[in-house]
């Protein structure tokens, strides 16, 4: 009984962290829209582009913060595809320097950290997925 719970708290721990990212993303988007409202942008278009891209890309992390959440088996993949996406996206922010080696840091260790949870096979029986 101990596998089951400790699977589920990797589980709970991914999803938590994975809406956590995915609230971030969102709220770069809505910054980006009251931006684009209370400001004269060069590009009206691009700007608009921008924040509706950027708030269409948090729905993957919070689609599936919300499955692992419920245990479902389908948000393990998505929340896998968004740690491994963010992996370059921590390197990149690194290798700007000064505060956002930080950022780097964080989202880098977030990323590895929902990993670690999601591959651990007590994560995947938990999550209905192998044999148990």
């Amino acid at each position: 009984m101990a596998t089951r719970a400790d699977g589920a708290r990797r589980v709970t721990a991914a999803a938590l962290v994975t809406g956590l990212e995915g609230l971030v993303v969102a709220g770069f988007g809505v910054v980006s829209l009251v931006l684009l409202a209370t400001r004269r942008p060069d590009d009206t278009v691009q700007a608009a582009t921008l924040a509706v891209t950027v708030l269409a890309l948090s729905v993957l992390p919070l689609a599936a913060a919300r499955g692992l959440w419920l245990r479902r088996r389908w948000s393990r993949g998505p929340s896998m595809i968004v740690q491994l996406l963010a992996l370059p996206v921590a390197w990149q922010l690194g290798q700007n320097g000064g505060g956002l080696l930080a950022a780097a840091l964080a989202l880098a260790l977030a990323a590895i950290g929902v990993l670690c949870c999601l591959v651990n096979p007590k994560a995947t029986r938990a999550l209905g997925i192998g044999a148990g």
